[in-house]
């Protein structure tokens, strides 16, 4: 039975990030998928403007790019699915779905590439083979029989194209919901309400070449050496021309201590590297606020004492209520800021002074700083920070949120959201003649407590794998099995498809990088958007898995032709060809205009952003400072008092994107063969009776009467603040109550949660 119950082996791990060891990793997964030769042929496509877009993060492509555009976890995501290894329907008459429930994460999606839809029977407790119109008919009927339409729920990974969203949403509202809970619910949505707040625009501000001109880069909450590699060599040619490289975060992760490029022969060859930050703060969980806002504090000062550092003529043409905000820092006191940021005064005047001398800043930030419940009012304070020196609205400056699926941001702007604009609404209705639901729809957080408190429900699923995405998993999985139907549009088995309602429906479609042709044999082209808003094209190369996968859309106009018919929309018109989406997208979405001819220009188009000339879609029209309060406690000052307790934060392996499991390694912190490891400081490994490679259970808040544990995990005495540890997600989460969320957000708190600790079993054989 397979299992990823290992007993983790520790190391120290010595070498920079990238190098040898990445080049290591990619030659072990292009074997491990059976098509080593082909798969690496397919590599010089990727991120190529006539190739195809990496399906893995959402880091921008550069307008002279190399031959060589893609990371070590580009590697993994595209052989993860160009796989050899098939799931057919003898692998399911073979395997019940009890028995799968049992299996890891990394062996179920190990089995390849799913070939034909299925459904399952609750007779036998297996899937068993289903027809493509069977299994559409029996989506559109059973959503027609629901007795109201916001009993169904469309979930949208940020897999999804542009134009696989942009039918997504228009399908869900014909039909009458605006229940669209996407995956920016779970992670940079307090990025989009603080953003949105401050600036009028829910997306950053900056583009690809800004870091070529900034002289200071600002990086807080975020390890792109794991999540965003290709971020690296950026941050290391910034880093060459003098660049002050300045991270804040808890652990000291190799990725932004320093890297090896393995697209320079000599330096592999003398095994060098180069250092990326030139200062690390290490700010206890939750702390971030308490540290920018010390930063400000720092700077004021310095202006009280005659010194001139903020930009002045910036703050009074281009801002709002920085009297208000002034105020509120001068307030508050040193040692407040220290206690709750876990770092001293010194440290914190040592980064305002970092900032200070720059005269063109950007700052990032990830999860870190997204994920716990003051997270809204952080993103604005950082935004604050900006502001201060007029770092908004000029080259080499301003904000860069840095998200993860390679579509996130596309999905939004294509309308996948559960609060639409009235812009929008009016939009669709000028454009179809339908009128749309207007009362706001529910978010994941949301999502799953409607299934909890209503059963009956109908949850579709295009791409992810949302019950392992989200918290609570023992609340969520029962959530899930409350529905009358769970179907998941998906390229490889998973643990969502295995949490069923009464009824279930897996849909095998096409990968990134396989080739998708309508019934003429012409190649389509799909679109996504990165991180700076660069909207890219992407064709697949290779040749589909198999000939009974169809393509998203064709899965989706399929569905929406049966639900919702043809008359205002010509669904099969738009399956046979992409270019009428794109037509249908210009006249709905601001910024698309002429969207066939600007998306097939050299690297594509941007959509531009309104601070770029400075115009703030606030309510003042100027960039709005927050005096927001510091939370009374966060996490970590709320566990002092409690004996026994510490703040966790999930996180991914290096072996890991997202839910998607590659391995059972986490290179860069020294972990081979295993992934229930606990990470804590040595002296609280002491303090509460414990000690270094002891077994132990984690224990979570079960206030509301569920019990919430996750056992058999290895104590790995780490460099992480006191009070502070960290553990892997998906495992992880059954620890975080669904009520633990953001303030604004409903994003979860997953950075940012209460555990103990008790002595657990031994480790597996």
């Amino acid at each position: 039975m397979p299992s990823s119950d290992h007993d983790a082996r520790v190391y120290e791990y010595t070498n920079p990030a990238g190098g040898w060891g990445a080049l290591k990793a990619v030659n072990k997964h292009l074997w491990h998928s059976g098509k080593a030769t082909s798969n690496s042929v397919s590599l010089l496509k990727m991120n190529q403007p006539d190739g195809f877009d990496c399906p893995g993060c959402a880091w921008g492509d550069p307008k002279h790019g190399s031959s060589f555009e893609f990371c070590e976890n580009g590697v993994k995501a595209i052989t993860w699915e160009a796989t050899t290894k098939r799931v057919t329907r003898e692998f399911f008459e073979k395997h019940s779905v009890s028995e799968l429930k049992t299996w890891d994460d990394y062996h179920l999606e190990d089995e390849g590439r799913l070939v034909e839809p299925m459904r399952y029977n609750p007779k036998t407790d297996h899937y068993e083979p289903i027809s493509w119109d069977a299994a559409l008919d029996f989506i559109a009927d059973e959503l027609k029989a629901l007795p109201s339409r916001d009993d169904a729920i469309f979930y949208t990974s940020g897999k999804a194209s542009n134009e696989s969203a942009y039918i997504y949403q228009l399908m869900a509202r014909l039909y009458g919901t605006n229940n669209m809970p996407d995956c920016s619910n779970m992670c940079h949505e307090a990025s989009g309400v603080g953003l949105g707040a401050a600036l009028g625009t829910g997306k950053g501000s900056v583009q690809l070449e800004d870091f070529e001109k900034a002289e200071a880069i600002f990086i807080f909450g975020q390890n792109p050496g794991t999540n965003h590699p290709r971020m690296l060599g950026v941050l290391r040619e910034a880093a060459e021309r003098g660049a002050d490289i300045v991270s804040f975060n808890p652990l000291k992760e190799r990725g932004l201590e320093k890297f090896q490029d393995p697209q320079k022969p000599w330096e592999m060859m003398s095994n060098g590297s180069h250092r990326i930050s030139n200062h690390y703060f290490c700010p206890k969980l939750g702390g971030d606020m308490a540290a920018v806002r010390g930063m400000a504090k720092a700077l004021f000062e310095r202006e009280a004492a005659g010194e001139t550092v903020l930009d002045h003529e910036f703050l009074a043409t281009h801002t709002a209520f920085l009297e208000d905000y002034r105020a509120r820092v001068t307030a508050t006191e040193w040692a407040t800021l220290e206690a709750q940021s876990g770092l001293t005064r010194a440290e914190m005047e040592e980064a305002a002074a970092i900032y200070a001398r720059s005269k063109a800043t950007i700052c990032c930030w990830a999860m870190g700083i997204t994920q716990h419940k003051h997270s809204v009012i952080t993103v604005r304070e950082i935004v604050n920070l900006l502001m201060l020196c007029g770092n908004i609205g000029k080259p080499g400056a301003g904000t860069s949120p840095v998200r993860g699926h390679s579509n996130v941001q596309g999905d939004r702007t294509m309308g996948v959201f559960e609060k639409p604009s009235k812009t929008l609404l009016d939009s669709l209705e000028a454009k179809y003649g339908r009128p749309m639901p207007r009362e706001w729809g529910v978010d994941s957080v949301g999502a799953v407590a409607l299934m909890r408190d209503n059963p009956g429900k109908i949850f579709i699923g295009l791409a992810g794998n949302f019950t392992r995405a989200i918290s609570d998993s023992v609340v969520t999985e029962q959530a899930m099995s409350n529905c009358r139907l769970t179907a998941f549009i998906s390229t490889k088995l998973n643990r969502s498809h295995l949490v069923h309602g009464d009824e279930a429906l897996i849909l095998p479609c096409l990968g990134r990088a396989e080739i998708d042709r309508n019934a003429a044999g012409k190649s389509q082209l799909i679109t996504v958007e990165d991180s700076m808003s660069m909207v890219h094209g992407s064709a697949g190369i290779s040749k589909p898995s198999t000939d009974t996968l169809r393509s998203e859309i064709a899965i989706l106009t399929g569905i929406a032709e049966r639900l919702v018919g043809s008359e205002a929309v010509d669904w099969k018109s738009l399956r046979e060809d992409y270019d009428l989406i794109r037509d249908h997208v210009s006249e709905v979405i601001p910024g698309f205009e002429d969207f066939n001819n600007r998306v097939r220009q050299h690297r594509g188009f941007w959509l531009g952003n309104p601070i770029a000339q400075l115009t703030f879609k606030t309510e003042s029209g100027k960039a709005e400072f927050s005096d927001a309060e510091l939370p009374e406690e966060v996490m970590h000052q709320q566990m002092q008092s409690r004996d026994g307790w510490l703040t966790l934060q999930t996180m991914r392996s290096h072996d890991q994107y997202n839910t998607t499991i590659y391995g059972y390694d986490d290179r860069y912190r020294g972990i081979s063969n295993g992934r229930q490891v606990i990470f804590l400081n040595k002296d609280d490994i002491s303090r509460l009776g414990f000690k270094d490679g002891q077994m132990v259970n984690l224990v979570g808040e079960s206030d509301d009467g569920v019990s919430r544990r996750a056992d058999g995990f290895k104590i790995v005495a780490y460099d992480t603040p006191t009070g502070c540890a960290a553990a892997y997600y998906p495992e992880t989460n059954p620890l975080i109550p669904l009520s633990h969320h953001g303030d604004f957000s409903h994003t979860p708190a997953s950075k940012s949660i209460a555990i103990r600790l008790e002595a657990g079993a031994v480790p597996a054989a």
